[in-house]
């Protein structure tokens, strides 16, 4: 499943780093789609599993936002986005088209459906004590997601297995994690809902190697080569 290796990327030039490091929180739907994306590309990384309680001062110094994920480049750059490290990732050598199908117009309206209304809906159904004062309820709140984003997704489904079309891409790795979250929510109501083709859709994910890989789970603390086992 490996598109490139890691020789394609920067070389190392940032002292005792020679290997990009990965600032990572297991469950962080975002660092979920970085991580899969190196492992996707054959990218041998480090990753520090992070605390978001105890955030290490090494993260703070790279990026004050000291959101996950962030990675560190061995040539001394970082990068703070999640879809940018997919970028960096995954289209050095594309050689089976994971970062060009996520190009399509209609491919980069899902992940931007994704990251803005669908991610800002599930949060409010998934937290609602945190936003307890706005004036919708979490219900709506979940209705408003179904609309924004999975019965367009249930729609591309239907006519092919992945995002991507015959074989997977990047945005599959971009929307699944959000779509994991917000089933695991309730489990049992989502389970009702007619949405039979991106049920069968995350199901393959969830068992996909690639998913399984990713989560791994690191030691609490220190950098870790990932998977320690490999891939």
């Amino acid at each position: 499943m490996h598109a490139s290796t890691l020789a394609q990327h920067p070389s190392s030039s940032t002292p005792g780093l020679e290997l990009p490091r990965l600032y990572t929180f297991r469950r962080c739907p975002y660092a979920m789609r970085a991580r899969m994306a190196l492992l996707q590309a054959g990218c041998g990384f480090e990753a520090v599993e992070v605390s978001l309680r105890n955030k290490p001062a090494s993260l703070l110094a790279l990026s004050p936002k000291a959101t996950v994920p962030v990675l560190q480049l061995p040539d001394g750059s970082v990068i703070e986005e999640s879809w940018d490290i997919m970028r960096w990732a995954l289209a050095t050598l594309d050689a089976q088209g994971w970062w060009a199908r996520a190009q399509t117009p209609e491919n980069l309206d899902l992940v931007q459906r994704n990251d803005g209304d669908f991610k800002h809906h599930l949060d409010r159904w998934k937290y609602p004590q945190r936003y307890a004062s706005e004036a919708l309820t979490p219900d709506a709140n979940r209705d408003r997601a179904l609309d924004v984003l999975l019965r367009t997704l249930e729609a591309r489904l239907q006519g092919t297995p992945f995002l991507g079309g015959s074989t997977p891409c990047a945005t599959d790795l971009a929307v699944m994690p959000f779509v994991r979250q917000f089933a695991n929510v309730d489990p049992a109501w989502f389970a009702t809902v007619h949405l039979p083709s991106l049920r069968t859709w995350l199901n393959g994910w969830l068992v996909n190697p690639l998913f399984t890989a990713c989560m791994y789970k690191l030691p609490a603390e220190g950098s870790n080569r990932f998977p320690p086992s490999g891939f």
